[in-house]
């Protein structure tokens, strides 16, 4: 596992600028890696932007930022067909959107209509947007980070279930313990005195690049997953199908339970976890740590659930207390 140094030093540049959220860059790296996008959520001011941009400023990569508001229109993100003039006359040409970059933070995506946001879903899913009839492809590495703030809900536009089905994982972001609040507090000031030239800034460090990361995916491919752990990811995603089959109170929980885009993201991020872990195989307890963050956000909870102060943290923990291996 030769790129395994190569991750876990891009993992190290991210945390020294990301204090207390080691999981979310570790999740940041599964998505990355697994060739998937995220939604992150949390309350305003845990990082999440600076999180992302710490990915991006680490990679040979293009960022690009988008800001979403109500009245965003599809064409401010994908680009349109615009008339140049020429000696023959003229012609019609595409001019890129902000979509076309490597790695794109769409910045508080539930305050963007429906038009906005499917046109987000055809680049997430197809690797491609349409315009004016013609198909534009996106780069081999590509991937959308969207964030989403959980209390500020006046102005913004629910994301459908189909949108959300899509992102691998939905990754929450919390606070920070004090101490790390304290580092957090000694970074920034450390920034501003390099910003105004008091310190000397960090040496620049060398970039990960796309060859790396695409060779680290074909790595992970190779991560061997036995008939029993499949099996076991079946029956999770399962058991938010068929609840009443395993508890009572399971099954007054759930509405709607997972797709099978829940089992394929399940296999994808564990192999991740393994292999970021150093292993060549998938393990029980790789399949349970990342369960949570592949499975949250395709539940639908019960009245009953939401009623009772049951979040979808507690449906799935008790799926996994259910769910026993094959």
């Amino acid at each position: 596992m030769k790129g395994l140094d190569e991750i876990n030093a891009l993992k190290a540049r991210m945390s020294a600028s990301i204090i207390g959220q080691e999981t979310v860059v570790e999740r940041l790296l599964i998505g990355l890696l697994a060739n998937g996008n995220l939604l992150i959520e949390g309350l305003p001011g845990l990082a999440k932007t600076r999180a992302i941009k710490a990915l991006a400023k680490n990679l040979d990569s293009k960022f690009s930022r988008v800001q979403f508001t109500p009245d965003l229109l599809p064409s401010d993100i994908t680009g349109s067909e615009v008339f140049y003039q020429n000696d023959s006359g003229g012609e019609f040409r595409f001019d890129p959107g902000p979509i076309f970059a490597n790695i794109v933070l769409a910045d508080e995506i539930n305050r963007a209509p429906a038009k906005v946001q499917s046109a987000l879903l055809e680049a997430m899913e197809e690797r491609q947007i349409t315009v004016a009839g013609k198909s534009h492809k996106m780069d081999p590495l590509f991937m959308v980070l969207a964030t989403q703030n959980p209390v500020e809900q006046e102005g913004t536009y629910p994301l459908p279930e189909a949108q959300m089905d899509r992102f691998l994982m939905k990754v929450n972001v919390d606070y920070p313990t004090v101490e790390d609040e304290v580092k957090v507090i000694e970074l920034v000031r450390l920034e501003e005195q390099a910003q105004q030239g008091v310190k000397k800034p960090h040496e620049p460090v060398e970039l990960t690049s796309a060859d790396d990361i695409f060779a680290a995916r074909n790595e992970i491919a190779a991560v061997e997953v036995d008939a029993a752990m499949a099996r076991y990811m079946a029956d999770l995603v399962y058991a938010s199908r068929t609840p009443e089959k395993y508890d009572a109170e399971l099954a007054r929980w759930i509405d709607i339970g997972a797709s099978p885009r829940a089992s394929i993201a399940l296999d994808k991020c564990a192999r991740t976890h393994a292999w970021l872990n150093g292993r060549g195989q998938v393990l029980p307890e790789d399949i349970r740590a990342i369960a949570p963050d592949v499975l949250r956000h395709r539940l639908a909870l019960s009245y009953q659930a939401q009623g009772a102060g049951v979040n979808a943290e507690a449906v799935i923990a008790k799926m996994i207390e259910l769910v026993a291996l094959p």
